[in-house]
């Protein structure tokens, strides 16, 4: 099957960002599958290209796969207008491939939701069916957060339902992202949950360490990683670290590695406020980033202040935790916290709160013999739950189905090992699972 896999965001592993439609297109390309990935130009990602754009694209293989990366720059720095602009060049540029009647099958990976357009188009012009993949709910999410002007919500409520009632499958990366398709108008039977999973390869006890050199070698470091954008309220792990640095707490280091639109303010209130137990890190490709979760003894999740996020949120930082086997302190209710919960593999604050947060951390930071008992849990979660291979052969048998128009159908939406994507034991509930099998020999974790 010729697959078309849309992905604006899309990156390789030599990137710092997140890796699952790489996976997932080396998965499909394992099973024989000839699949072309569709991007942009995504601050932080690497595709792996080397050579020069001509006539705004350029191309090449990435492993199994082919890649096409449109000339077309976007990252979470960039304003408001920028970004949408962006968005819609690249869905202009995807179409057309789309519509050229080359593949049989389009994977649209959202967000952005523009991406829908592109499927849309292919599926008008050509009757090519595609599947709708959602890696956050839009336009719940930017109507929770606010500040998205109205007819912008309004345009893309249209777009949501166009997508979710006209796509032969819906992938969602949690049980709350999945209700939100059937609120939608998706078949539930066409709707099926496979969550975000572990990169077993670059993350785990087999990796060597690095430390910044600012950390003492008595020193618990506290890593998180990822955006600094609003919704990741990462105020409030500066609140944190004021409230150790104020009660003479020395065995705890924040570090912050990433980049977005709220960094330089966040630099320089740590810098005013004398901060000198907190670190800030450029963005780090996936191998380094690894090494720096060796050296860390403790990951953070960390959200802003909004309820959505408790079920609406699929985010890579839990699962790089407990692949890394560190024990993660979320600030999140709902599916983090059930995550995080699980063994324990962590500890879970209220969202916001600052002195919860520094108890949590002063806690591990004090408490080896916790660390590791928390850690060795996280790990076992990463291996028999997580796994990328596990969670790939599933898309796989979901997005086969849609192109050869037999679909399992999916009433129970089950996630690995019998639990539901809300970490619940569903005793009663009977339907088709897919975790706790073996991962497909030929595929290598990513």
């Amino acid at each position: 099957m010729r697959v078309l896999y849309l992905h604006q965001h899309y990156s390789g592993p030599g990137g710092s960002t997140a890796t699952r439609s790489h996976v997932f297109a080396e998965a499909l390309a394992a099973r024989g599958h000839d699949v072309t990935v569709a991007c942009g130009r995504y601050a932080g990602a690497a595709t792996g290209l080397e050579g020069t754009f001509r006539r705004g694209h350029r191309e090449g293989r990435a492993g199994r796969h082919r890649v096409v990366e449109f000339d077309i720059p976007c990252g979470n720095a960039m304003g408001l207008a920028a970004r949408s602009g962006a968005f819609l060049r690249y869905a202009a540029r995807a179409a057309r491939l789309a519509g050229s009647g080359r593949f049989d099958l389009v994977v649209a990976s959202s967000t952005p939701l523009t991406v829908a357009l592109p499927a849309l188009v292919g599926r008008a012009l050509r009757g090519t069916p595609f599947v709708f993949e959602i890696r956050d709910p839009w336009p719940e999410l930017p109507r929770a957060m606010g500040g998205v002007p109205r007819m912008a919500l309004a345009a893309m409520e249209r777009l949501a339902d166009a997508a979710c009632r006209r796509a032969a499958a819906v992938v969602a990366l949690s049980e709350g992202m999945a209700e939100t398709a059937v609120a939608r108008g998706a078949d539930p039977g066409r709707v099926h949950v496979v969550p975000n999973g572990c990169d077993l390869r670059h993350l785990g006890p087999h990796i060597s360490s690095w430390r910044p050199e600012e950390a003492a070698p008595w020193e618990c470091l506290a890593l998180y990683a990822g955006a600094h954008g609003r919704a990741n309220g990462l105020g409030t792990l500066l609140d944190a670290a004021a409230i150790l640095r104020a009660r003479g707490e020395m065995r705890l280091r924040v570090v912050l590695a990433g980049e977005g639109a709220e960094k330089p303010a966040l630099m320089a209130r740590a810098a005013a406020e004398g901060l000198v137990n907190v670190t800030f890190l450029d963005p780090l490709p996936r191998e380094a980033l690894g090494r720096l979760q060796a050296g860390c003894q403790v990951a953070l999740h960390l959200l802003a202040d909004v309820p959505e996020f408790a079920e609406w949120t699929a985010p890579n930082k839990i699962m790089d935790g407990l692949a890394a086997g560190r024990p993660v302190v979320t600030n999140q209710p709902g599916r983090a916290a059930r995550i995080v919960e699980d063994g324990p593999s962590g500890i879970a604050v209220p969202p916001g709160a600052a002195a919860a947060l520094a108890e949590a951390l002063a806690r591990l930071a004090h408490d080896p013999a916790l660390r590791d008992r928390m850690g060795a849990a996280a790990r076992r979660q990463a291996v028999t739950r997580w796994d990328w291979r596990l969670l790939a052969d599933r898309f796989c048998e979901v997005v086969e189905g849609a192109g050869e128009g037999n679909l399992p159908r999916s009433p129970s939406l089950l996630w690995p090992l019998g639990t539901d994507s809300r970490g619940l034991r569903p005793e009663t509930k009977k339907g088709r699972g897919f975790g706790g099998g073996s991962p497909s020999p030929d595929l290598p974790s990513p």
